[in-house]
């Protein structure tokens, strides 16, 4: 959405115009001849205004009333939405950043230090869920946004395929003991089943790691590149 002051001005002007059109039953000419037989200013109004704000030269006050607020509610969700997905679209990057720090766990890490990255990793991707979450429910200010829904989706399914490791007889990162839950949409690790996969396959779970961070790390990125989900509909 371009929410420059410039095309905002110039959207309201637009919707201010067919506001007056559709407030009048026949053309703004009959508002005018309806405004100078009303004569003077209704008894407990200042400068055309009641007391609760509605203009009583205009043909339906309440009519009126009820369309410039609809124009200035719309003008602050706007705006919302704009700087809520700006922080979105800074986060995912934060995200892909993340998931390729994961890339840097090999052969000489030890148990301990693999199990630390992972948490760490866990511990963002739910920072980031908590962060919007609220926002993407029913009433959220991103409910209707098409391109925070697909984000939070995406990489959802990314960290719950199934594919990663499946050369290595893996099923992904649950075989990890990473999941998210369904009801709340956050990630844990399960450092018992970890340490599991570690003594049994650990070529296994190393290549789940590898595959995992580039998956993730390419799918955020992509989000938020220039034609992408998140760029468009910032503009």
């Amino acid at each position: 959405m371009d929410i420059s002051a410039a095309s905002l001005s110039y959207e309201l002007v637009a919707f201010r115009s067919q506001a007056v059109a559709l407030l009048s039953d026949t053309s703004f000419g009959s508002i005018l001849q309806a405004t100078s037989a009303a004569g003077s200013v209704p008894a407990g109004s200042a400068g055309g205004l009641s007391a609760t704000g509605r203009n009583l030269s205009l043909f339906d006050p309440q009519a009126a009333f009820d369309m410039m607020s609809l124009i200035n509610q719309k003008s602050v969700d706007y705006k919302a939405q704009f700087s809520e997905l700006s922080e979105m679209k800074s986060d995912v990057s934060g995200l892909a950043g993340a998931a390729q720090a994961l890339s840097g766990i090999s052969a000489d890490s030890g148990n301990d230090a693999i199990r630390t990255q992972l948490q760490k990793f866990v511990d963002q991707y739910n920072a980031w869920v908590k962060r919007f979450d609220g926002d993407m429910k029913p009433g959220g200010i991103l409910a209707g946004t098409q391109a925070a829904q697909v984000a939070r989706w995406e990489l959802d399914q990314s960290v719950e395929s199934r594919f990663y490791g499946v050369a290595d007889g893996l099923n992904g990162l649950a075989d990890l003991g990473i999941s998210i839950d369904k009801a709340t949409g956050l990630a844990s690790l399960d450092a018992a089943k970890l340490d599991a996969t570690l003594a049994g396959n650990r070529k296994g779970m190393l290549d789940v790691v590898q595959e995992f961070a580039a998956n993730f790390a390419s799918a955020a990125n992509l989000l938020d590149s220039a034609g992408n989900f998140i760029p468009n509909q910032l503009n």
